[in-house]
């Protein structure tokens, strides 16, 4: 899975009055927690650093430069200003590669699904799946095949085999669909009655 470096200060001030200040100076309050930190540490890193972190549709694991002391994190919650959606505050979960984490992945489609070929549209169902594993072993994307997809028909969890990590969304939900097109409603209902 990719990394990204996100430099951060420690904060001495934990009033209300001092956040408005570091979000002014463009900075982002934040907070990082988990094994191996007795007492959650609170700093401030620089907002830009979290553009490819938070907009983007990849997953990374950051690697957090607090005064030039490194600590392995995810990113576990981000919280953002309800009408600007300027991000307000993140905040981190340290991991060790020792311990499984969880994490959710994005999934992605391969393969062409004949359902496609005639006329259907792929719907994704879900974006990403919740996933427990060892850091290093956590993939940048989960891919399922959509090459046996008929119109109508859908990938669900339980399809999915995956290796060195475990699925931890139900194995009934649904991943993507093959959406039958109205134009086509009719058509098939006709092809069936044929074969039947």
């Amino acid at each position: 899975m990719k990394s990204l470096e996100i430099i951060g200060f420690k904060r001495a001030n934990l009033d209300r009055r001092s956040l408005d200040a570091i979000r002014e100076e463009g900075n982002v309050p934040c907070v990082v927690y988990g094994p191996g930190i007795k007492e959650q540490i609170h700093f401030v890193a620089p907002a830009i650093l979290f553009r490819d972190l938070i907009y983007t549709p990849e997953v990374h694991m950051v690697d957090l430069n607090i005064e030039g002391t490194i600590i392995k994190t995810i990113l576990r919650e981000a919280q953002f200003h309800p009408v600007s959606e300027t991000l307000l505050h993140a905040d981190f979960l340290a991991f060790s590669d020792k311990k499984a984490i969880k994490m959710e992945i994005p999934v992605k489609p391969y393969g062409s699904s004949p359902g496609i070929i005639k006329g259907g549209k792929l719907e994704i169902k879900t974006r990403t799946l919740l996933v427990k594993g060892f850091a290093n072993d956590l993939p940048d994307e989960i891919p399922f095949d959509i090459s046996t997809l008929e119109l109508g028909k859908s990938v669900k969890v339980g399809d999915l085999s995956v290796e060195k990590f475990e699925l931890l969304n139900s194995p009934n939900v649904t991943i993507a669909t093959v959406g039958v097109p109205r134009a086509l409603r009719g058509k098939k209902g006709d092809e069936e009655e044929e074969e039947g």
